[in-house]
């Protein structure tokens, strides 16, 4: 089955460059040329995945990422221009997946598209009856990569592609610390450069998403100067 991309840019040559690109892949692209347009249409027709510029009127890519976090963890792909450095790392830290920086080639962006929407599919396929040996339970915390989902006490909580995996990174072995650059290669790989603070701002979007579900969480622990490791 195509696979749906929605892609948010204000610049009509990158529209129709990339949307052609994509559905010579076999993609299906809907194309929003300012953020306000795109945040309405990515909320009502959710699709699988998000190209997002950032520098848009009416509404930047920031506030349009900001605002589908309160709600969604579609993977997204920011836009940024060259000199952009500073946005880059705002926008993974505030929950992006990954960024392409202008100019970029097309097929560099649709590695990108792919790497992503296989890793999430590799933890979203159909679950068994049985319990998958992908199952990863410690304590109240169930993380099933059949589904992508993450529970605490029963509830759900509502993580990213990357956030999903750096809790998973820290569950697998808990009392054991994990330094940030350990982190940052078990969520991002090895293509992409971000600093520690960008782990350091998931973290806490994840214990924030934790909280929401139990007030009292705090089973993910900082070691200062070291990095964190997931309470026994």
């Amino acid at each position: 089955m195509s696979q749906n991309i929605a892609l948010v840019d204000d610049d009509r040559n990158i529209i129709t460059s990339v949307s052609m690109s994509l559905e010579a892949e076999g993609f299906n692209v809907k194309t929003y040329n300012d953020g306000e347009e795109g945040l309405k249409g990515i909320t009502t027709n959710p699709p699988d995945l998000v190209v997002l510029d950032i520098k848009m009127p009416r509404m930047d890519g920031m506030e349009v990422l900001s605002k589908l976090r309160e709600t969604s963890s579609l993977p997204v792909i920011f836009l940024t221009s060259k000199d952009d450095e500073v946005d880059e790392v705002i926008g993974l830290r505030m929950g992006a997946d990954d960024y392409i920086t202008k100019p970029f080639s097309q097929r560099l962006l649709i590695e990108r598209i792919r790497a992503l929407l296989r890793r999430q599919q590799l933890q979203a396929e159909p679950a068994n009856d049985e319990k998958s040996e992908e199952t990863v339970e410690r304590g109240d915390l169930t993380l099933d990569d059949s589904r992508h989902l993450c529970t605490w006490k029963g509830d759900p909580v509502n993580l990213t592609v990357t956030e999903y995996l750096l809790v998973k990174a820290l569950a697998q072995r808990p009392g054991h610390v994990k330094n940030r650059d350990q982190l940052i290669d078990l969520a991002y790989g090895e293509n992409i450069y971000v600093d520690d603070r960008t782990i350091d701002s998931h973290i806490k979007r994840v214990r924030k998403k934790f909280r929401n579900v139990d007030g009292d969480f705090n089973h993910i622990e900082t070691l200062y100067g070291i990095g964190y490791r997931y309470k026994e």
